[in-house]
């Protein structure tokens, strides 16, 4: 079964494929003569993750010790000062390994450490690294832009992750907005993914407040707030829009959800994530109903337990069921999300999509296409990944 996402099912279908890119979709007696690869399953764009950090593979531990939101991320200083460079790309390689498993061809990596910045290219993945900027009032960035400029400048198919709201201060925020467009560059901050970050920006106290002051960080929120959502507070520092899409938006009320929608802003869903961390789940099914742009992440192995993006889609098929969603054409609009929706989300003109022209990469899923694929799909496909394509070359398989 061949599924091109922007048309319907193939049955006994394939793809012909030359120099890297799709040349011909359809019924296999259809195809051009050539070598051929057959597989029993289900055939789809590669899987494109939304949102991932793949330099924290290596911190798996941190998924395990069942720490909420907050203590869990105050640990992570101290934890990537321990790190080499080695460190780092040993464990990015080992979160490109794990997605390329998973039927993964595409993501959208936010890298901490700038030594890693290429590891997702030159493991052949598509996609965009989002260079990520974190922990930093006015006077810290002042010191470090130009050599966070540096790395920006060395790299190719990259992007900017204003890490957050109450990471970062508010003239920071504008400042790598406007970096962004200046060079014509992606952005991917975090969004709403707790209530304790709306609490610092509605009224600037709470335990992100704490955290600034603990550390130092001279935050312009600190201490009185704006009285606007996270999701607001985004928009009034330049960073939502069609070239941004947020994770998370897991407290995104109707007039956020209604403001990003606006803005041509997609919302990376990462419900696994949300679950370990206590952060509550994203309103699914208003996005569904009100028409917002969405795509699917796994988040880091340092809160979800794999990077199967798969899994991600059956997690937020029961919210969506649970919140209300009508189940028809729900599992089509979740593995939408999870190949089109993410490509969409990073202007991946040639990829989440089997049309000709479009890159080669390709994932196989060894579920039954017997009934409704795209069910089959969200249902039992987490784990059952039996190959992969990159531009044409079988990279996995089972």
């Amino acid at each position: 079964m061949v599924l091109p996402i922007v048309g319907p099912p193939i049955r006994d279908g394939a793809v012909a494929v030359e120099n890297g890119r799709i040349v011909a979709v359809g019924p296999r007696a259809q195809m051009p003569p050539g070598d051929e690869r057959r597989w029993d399953g289900i055939l789809t764009p590669g899987l494109v993750n939304a949102h991932t950090h793949l330099n924290f593979t290596a911190y798996g531990d941190f998924y395990d010790n069942g720490k909420p939101f907050f203590p869990w991320i105050a640990g992570f200083p101290a934890r990537n000062a321990t790190m080499s460079p080695q460190d780092w790309a040993d464990s990015s390689r080992a979160g490109c390994a794990e997605l390329l498993r998973t039927g993964t061809t595409a993501a959208a990596d936010v890298v901490t450490e700038p030594s890693v910045l290429t590891a997702l290219h030159e493991a052949g993945l598509g996609g965009t690294a989002y260079f990520e900027v974190v922990g930093l009032d006015t006077a810290a960035w002042v010191e470090r832009r130009a050599a966070w400029l540096g790395h920006l400048e060395r790299v190719t198919h990259i992007g900017i992750s204003p890490h957050t709201v109450y990471t970062l201060s508010t003239a920071v925020l504008k400042e790598l907005g406007e970096i962004a467009r200046d060079q014509k560059l992606r952005l991917h901050p975090h969004g709403s993914e707790t209530l304790h970050e709306h609490e610092f920006t509605m009224t600037g106290t709470g335990p992100f407040a704490e955290f600034a002051q603990r550390f130092g960080l001279d935050f312009e929120l600190t201490g009185c707030g704006s009285g606007r959502t996270p999701v607001h507070e985004l928009d009034a520092a330049g960073l939502l829009g069609a070239d941004s899409h947020i994770a998370h938006g897991v407290h995104c009320d109707p007039a956020d959800r209604a403001l990003v929608r606006a803005r041509g802003t997609a919302v990376a869903l990462c419900p696994r994530s949300n679950e370990r961390l206590e952060a509550g789940e994203a309103p699914i099914a208003a996005y569904r109903a009100e028409g917002n742009p969405v795509a699917i992440g796994t988040d880091s192995r340092a809160s979800a337990p794999s990077l199967d993006l798969l899994a991600d889609v059956a997690a937020a098929r029961r919210i969506a069921l649970a919140q209300g969603s009508p189940e028809d054409g729900l599992d089509r609009w979740l593995v939408e999300a999870a190949t089109l929706g993410g490509a969409r989300a990073m202007s991946l003109e040639d990829q989440g999509a089997l049309i000709p022209g479009n890159r080669a990469d390709l994932a196989i899923f060894g579920v039954s296409g017997a009934g409704d694929p795209y069910q089959a799909l969200a249902t039992e496909g987490e784990g059952a990944c039996i190959g992969t394509v990159l531009s044409g070359h079988i990279v996995h398989q089972t």
